[in-house]
């Protein structure tokens, strides 16, 4: 069954949190598709659709209208966001597996096993893919080939506390740069080339980077966030805009999006990291989030998964659906078409007429 849209009797907690009433109905459900099992590994936008990958180790193409283009079967947990390069899609598993496949018809290019797990999303460009592992090594494979072009060993245990059951943050990739975060190593800026060291900066609790122009923007969940310089690691600026942050941090509208405890969604100024506003929410961000036109599209945590739409300067919600499944992953917009995916492996769309102000 398709989750229905926008209840005003289920909006009341919104409501009274952001200190509005009223209920509309922009959202009309497209489709529900469930890809039978649970997952976390987030979607993947393409021109006409979505990738998504679970933890039964299925990666499925979704076109707009919720029909598998295609299926292809890992022997494990897709448990990190693949990568798109050109006309192929990277993929990799907790068992190791790493496979690049044609992203028109799923089929092999080339496949590994035995690597690390991948537990962390992987990041490409035109010549390689690069993948974190869970205790921090960094390799690098030739896109065409699937060769190991480099490897940096993990950091010293004692050094980094990273716990290799726990996923990373995605690392950033930025010309011929790739940030990553190593636990309490703190973030590490890498050549493209060869892996060698760029640059080092001491952050603990990293939640996860974001990059606008020659600027990274990085959220820790002690409550502080950053802004450095990409090639050089320089920083910029350093705030504590809440005690605990909950989300990595998102820029869209000219503007830095954070989420925190008490559940909140924090509007950030980029230029010296000011807190500018909050928004209530009912549960926890803990992803990035999107945009609709001047919407901001917000998933919260809470099992049961509210999706709302919000004006930047708060007030009620423009318009809400409950898909009783937590949504942790980044939703994504391909026209006037979201898409999002729930913690059960269900993947949700809606139409999304544009409103006005």
């Amino acid at each position: 069954m398709l989750p229905r849209a926008c209840p005003c009797i289920r909006l009341l907690l919104v409501l009274l949190a952001t200190g509005a009433a009223g209920c509309k109905r922009p959202a009309e459900p497209v489709f529900a598709f469930s890809t039978d099992a649970s997952s976390r590994a987030g979607l993947v936008a393409l021109e006409d659709g979505v990738l998504v990958g679970n933890e039964a180790g299925t990666l499925v193409r979704l076109n707009r209208r919720g029909e598998a283009v295609w299926r292809v079967k890992f022997a494990q947990e897709v448990a990190a966001r693949p990568t798109v390069s050109g006309d192929s899609v990277v993929a990799g598993t907790v068992g190791g597996e790493l496979a690049r496949l044609g992203l028109a018809d799923g089929a092999d290019r080339w496949r590994l096993t035995g690597e690390p797990p991948v537990l962390a999303a992987l990041v490409s460009d035109e010549a390689a893919v690069y993948a974190l592992g869970p205790d921090g090594a960094v390799r690098s494979y030739a896109l065409d080939t699937g060769q190991v072009r480099w490897r940096r060993p993990a950091p010293k245990a004692e050094e980094s506390h990273i716990d290799p059951s726990q996923r990373l943050p995605a690392p950033v990739l930025a010309g011929g740069v790739l940030v990553v975060s190593l636990g309490d190593t703190g973030l590490v800026g890498l050549s493209t080339a060869d892996g060698a060291v760029r640059w080092r900066r001491p952050m603990a609790q990293v939640l996860g980077m974001t990059l606008e122009g020659d600027t990274l923007y990085v959220s820790m969940r002690t409550g502080r966030m950053a802004a450095l310089g990409v090639e050089d690691g320089a920083p910029r600026w350093e705030q504590t805009p809440a005690t605990v942050l909950t989300s990595p941090p998102t820029y869209l509208q000219g503007v830095l999006w954070v989420g925190t405890e008490p559940a909140q969604l924090l509007a950030i100024s980029p230029t010296d990291g000011r807190r500018l506003s909050g928004i209530t929410l009912p549960s926890p961000l803990v992803t990035q989030l999107t945009a609709y036109g001047e919407q901001l599209i917000v998933p919260t945590s809470g099992r049961e998964g509210l999706l709302l739409g919000l004006r930047r300067q708060g007030g009620a919600p423009v318009f809400s659906v409950r898909t009783d499944t937590s949504l942790r992953t980044t939703p994504v917009v391909i026209r006037d078409q979201i898409f999002v995916l729930g913690l059960d492996g269900r993947v949700l769309s809606w139409s999304i007429r544009a409103l006005e102000p």
